[in-house]
């Protein structure tokens, strides 16, 4: 499991990467696809969808992802101190990552699309997108502190909504006109490492309350 998460992680470092360097070589102008998805977006904009778009949009901005950040490491831990740490781990991988994604940000300073074709407020640079890294990292988090507390059915639904939440957020960001469609991709793959690399960073610093047990074989 170990080594199929840090392939992963290499290949999405790999196409992050490769996106940047795209990215910046054509000096933030429209890559394949995005324009396409763009003009999609303008064409269909019903005010019903809008207005679920703005809600859906606002989830991943503010003290929200902090909030829940904080509630998977509470999840996460068996008694008092383990929650402590986790929650504090959950909020400095959440943090961090976003300090680092800024940076990124700052330092490829693509434009954002026109603002005539924006259906809500935006501010900064558009690569890579902030809602989209934000709650993907949430959503992550989230992950983690609901299937360490259980393996069961409901809680791998719960995983799976609170992935379709994250994903609902970046896309949001495309149809409200503010972020190109490679933007958001940016961002989903900057956060698939970075949370891989917090895992792996406190890994051995977690409590063994904290980490799934493996299953014993019996010969």
């Amino acid at each position: 499991m170990r080594r199929a998460r840090l392939v992963g992680a290499a290949l999405c470092l790999l196409l992050f990467v490769l996106l940047t360097v795209a990215v910046a070589v054509r000096d933030g102008a429209p890559l394949p696809g995005d324009r396409a998805t763009h003009t999609w977006a303008l064409d269909h904009r019903p005010p019903v969808a809008l207005a679920v778009a703005r809600a859906v949009t606002t989830t991943g901005t503010g003290a929200l992802p902090y909030l829940l950040a904080v509630g998977a490491g509470l999840l996460a831990g068996r008694d008092a101190c383990q929650r402590l740490c986790a929650a504090a781990g959950a909020l400095a991988v959440l943090a961090l990552g976003q300090a680092v994604r800024y940076g990124v940000m700052s330092a490829v300073a693509r434009p954002r699309p026109a603002m005539a074709d924006w259906a809500t407020h935006a501010s900064g640079h558009s690569f890579p997108s902030g809602h989209a890294t934000t709650a993907a990292l949430t959503a992550g988090l989230l992950v983690w502190g609901v299937t360490t507390r259980s393996r069961s059915a409901s809680a791998h639904l719960a995983a799976v909504l609170v992935l379709g939440w994250g994903a609902a957020v970046g896309l949001s960001r495309v149809y409200l006109g503010v972020h190109w469609l490679t933007d958001v991709l940016g961002g989903w793959l900057f956060a698939a490492v970075w949370l891989t690399l917090g895992s792996l960073v406190a890994a051995p610093h977690v409590p063994a309350g904290i980490r799934h047990e493996e299953p014993v074989s019996h010969s």
